[in-house]
């Protein structure tokens, strides 16, 4: 994408298409093309030893850097506001990468009350073994973390909204709380994705994704991307994911979610679009206890949404009156919704985290973390609304009632 100085700065949504590639300087291919090698020839061997010792660009082996991958990192990076981005084999390579290159023996971790299981399990079950001590902060108010940081915090790492009850950390205020510190902000994107939020924009200093979410957006891939400043992804892509992780991004996912981006912006609006009203109509139904949605004016942290987030996105969770077997029920006697773990697909998504994507805690340890028994959580998709909620209110208890 070519520009003069006087050419006004590129849109998301251009940036999406068309951000780090000239097609012709590729023989005129529209979309870039698939690299599908494992390993480079190198000009002579003089050649190939710069490249190695880092005095001059080029490709070593793909599990460091691929044309492909390289591509979807330079856009990620510029959706995200950053100056690089790592592609990753999944959300927890990324994850997993980041955090191994950054922790040592006696380091401490804060995080948020509220993650999700798999990141939770890492580092409460994995981390903690070696050595990294992990506090858990209620993040929602940063008085908490001035309260909690200490000389041996090494990173404050959050997901806002969180996974799965949606509660939010005021990015900007956490960011300065952990500069201050000496320590690195991690903040977890996935839910909102860069289009609703840019974390590194307000102090953060690492963004983590899910690709497999909204960035690809078609439920066909696993894929993960880190984004932060060019010296810290440096590091990250030598040390954690080249050394001790090896989850390096296959070339044909990474063209998945260059296609996934180019319709993210189409896509979230959609997602969040719908997903609003849902979340509202579900709210006025007597068969729901409560509603947790950054869109609704009742949702606590409403005012913070407004402030960081440009929509809600498209995830929802909400509780049934009657609790779990409840909530069981009317999941089975959904129709059009699929029960399945994952989020951001093109089709509606319900799942019960307490048995499926947060089961990696204990009861004790969900009821601790803020994670009920009964809750429900919504990944709304891009079918018709209509559809949508035709689908969930027949599956409602009281429904029938209420239509007769």
């Amino acid at each position: 994408m070519r520009n003069d100085a006087t050419t006004r700065p590129a849109s998301f949504s251009t940036r999406a298409i068309h951000f780090g590639y000239e097609p012709m300087d590729n023989e005129g291919a529209l979309t870039p093309p698939l690299h599908l090698t494992s390993t480079f020839a190198f000009e002579t061997a003089e050649a190939g030893g710069e490249i190695f010792a880092g005095e001059r660009p080029g490709y070593i082996y793909s599990r460091i850097s691929n044309p492909t991958l390289d591509l979807l990192e330079r856009r990620v990076a510029s959706l995200e506001g950053a100056e690089a981005a790592l592609a990753t084999a999944s959300g927890m390579g990324a994850i997993t990468s980041t955090l191994w290159t950054l922790v040592s023996p006696g380091d401490e971790i804060i995080v948020d009350k509220t993650l999700y299981g798999c990141t939770f399990a890492f580092l409460r079950h994995g981390l903690a073994k070696f050595g990294i001590t992990i506090t858990h902060v209620d993040l929602t108010d940063a008085a908490n973390l001035a309260a909690a940081i200490s000389q041996k915090t090494r990173i404050v790492y959050f997901e806002t909204p969180a996974n799965p009850n949606m509660r939010l950390v005021d990015i900007e205020a956490t960011a300065k709380i952990a500069r201050a510190a000496g320590a690195v902000t991690i903040v977890d994107n996935t839910y909102a994705t860069p289009l609703l939020t840019r974390p590194i924009e307000l102090g953060a200093d690492i963004v983590v994704h899910s690709a497999t979410k909204y960035l690809g957006g078609h439920g066909d891939l696993v894929a993960g991307i880190v984004a932060g400043s060019t010296e810290m992804i440096a590091t990250i892509r030598t040390t954690g994911m080249k050394d001790m992780t090896g989850a390096i991004m296959a070339p044909f996912n990474a063209m998945l979610v260059l296609r996934g981006l180019k319709t993210l912006k189409l896509r979230m609006d959609r997602h969040s679009e719908s997903a609003l009203h849902v979340a509202s109509v579900l709210e006025r139904h007597p068969a729901v206890a409560q509603v947790f949605y950054p869109g609704l004016k009742s949702f606590p942290q409403h005012d913070l949404a407004r402030r960081q987030m440009s929509a809600f996105g498209g995830m929802i969770a909400f509780e049934l009156k009657g609790g779990y077997a409840v909530g069981c029920a009317m999941m089975n006697r959904l129709e059009l919704i699929r029960r399945a773990v994952s989020l951001g697909d093109a089709e509606t998504l319900v799942q019960h985290p307490a048995s499926m994507t947060h089961s990696t805690y204990t009861r004790e340890e969900r009821e601790e973390h803020g994670i009920s028994e009964g809750l429900v959580r919504l990944s709304v998709g891009l079918e018709d609304c209509d559809d949508i909620l035709a689908d969930i209110l027949q599956a409602l208890p009281g429904s029938a009632a209420i239509a007769a």
